[in-house]
């Protein structure tokens, strides 16, 4: 059986945008095994993709001495290693072990010391999406063309591994006819613009009295950060799930629900790939607008302010006046176009 190892060692959005590479791999390659390395926190992503045959873990690799490191490395058998996220560690321990086909791109210096098959690939400057810049790596077994984002949505898929808990599941089935059970995500950890927490109180009033049902979801520390905030709007609220769910279940609590509204954050692009409505809220600014890591699947849309560029916000990204200009009366009306969706068994 061919092997493929992929290597992704940071976030869980990230990871969701390199499944087409998983994914792509099996189109090219039927029957072969496709091998993610990647960091603990995103292992649950990886057993919910079907494209990924085994989840090999970067932290639990370092733990190992290093000749027993690349002794893994070597059992795995893999024929080729895509280094989508650049990571020198893990390109000396690839050429260590002998994979005979090392892909990185050509701007890292390490990748010319420890690749042999590297690719010319600018992210920063680049129109193309996320998804379409990891896809770029396999031109070296193959891949001469660059997909549409309409093509490679369908390799952008999750399928919850986990069973969701029963009184988790009760609370999703409590909706009535009409009502949408909806997610809201307000925090991103740092990773992204986020629109504010006014922003977001607003359409939590606002989408309980349009008779729909809002649930908030965050790590603990977040819903720590939120008290305050979560008792002000507590009368409004479903739930607030902060720091109640583990990844495989947040997973499922996502498949199960109608939509997930929040920041271009890891939660979003689990939630698209899970076939869910979602809409992602972005500032202009290049690299973080949507053109380059808008979510991806049947159900994605977004929103950003129609200006050329928000420059003047990248001296005070946590007050970044372009996201905060959308209204949350503009969500509320997308979401207001939203239908009632079956959920995404396990």
């Amino acid at each position: 059986m061919r092997t493929f190892l992929v290597s992704r060692t940071d976030a869980i959005g990230d990871v969701v945008l390199t499944l087409p590479v998983c994914g792509q791999l099996k189109r090219m390659f039927p029957g072969c095994r496709v091998v993610l390395l990647g960091r603990t926190y995103t292992q649950a992503v990886a057993e919910a993709c079907p494209w990924i045959d085994a989840f090999l873990n970067f932290d639990d690799l370092l733990k190992l001495p290093e000749a027993e490191q690349v002794t893994m490395l070597r059992q795995q058998q893999a024929e080729a290693i895509v280094h989508v996220f650049p990571n020198k560690q893990v390109a000396r321990l690839a050429q260590k072990a002998g994979i005979p086909s090392r892909i990185g791109t050509r701007n890292r210096w390490f990748h010319w010391l420890t690749c042999n098959r590297l690719v010319a690939l600018s992210r920063r400057e680049s129109p193309l999406h996320e998804a379409q810049l990891n896809l770029a790596l396999l031109r070296p077994l193959g891949l001469t063309v660059t997909l549409p984002l309409p093509e490679i949505v369908p390799l952008v898929r999750l399928q919850p591994a986990a069973v969701l808990p029963p009184d988790l599941a009760q609370l999703l089935r409590a909706r009535q006819p009409g009502q949408l059970n909806v997610i809201l995500h307000p925090r991103s950890r740092g990773s992204a613009r986020e629109w504010g927490l006014a922003h977001f109180g607003t359409l939590v009033r606002l989408l309980h009295q349009a008779g729909h049902r809002v649930f908030i979801t965050g790590t603990a520390a977040e819903g720590e950060e939120l008290r305050p905030w979560l008792t002000e709007h507590a009368a409004a609220l479903a739930a607030n799930l902060t720091g109640r769910l583990s990844l495989p279940q947040l997973l499922a609590f996502i498949a199960a629900a109608d939509g997930l509204v929040a920041n271009s954050t890891g939660p979003l692009h689990l939630a698209a790939a899970l076939g869910r409505h979602v809409l992602g809220l972005y500032p202009p600014m290049r690299p973080t607008h949507p053109g380059r890591w808008a979510p991806l699947g049947p159900h994605a849309e977004y929103l950003v302010f129609n200006r050329p560029d928000c420059s003047d916000c990248r001296q005070q990204p946590a007050s970044c006046s372009c996201i905060k200009a959308i209204e949350p009366a503009q969500v509320l009306s997308r979401i207001a176009l939203w239908q009632p969706l079956p959920p995404v068994a396990s």
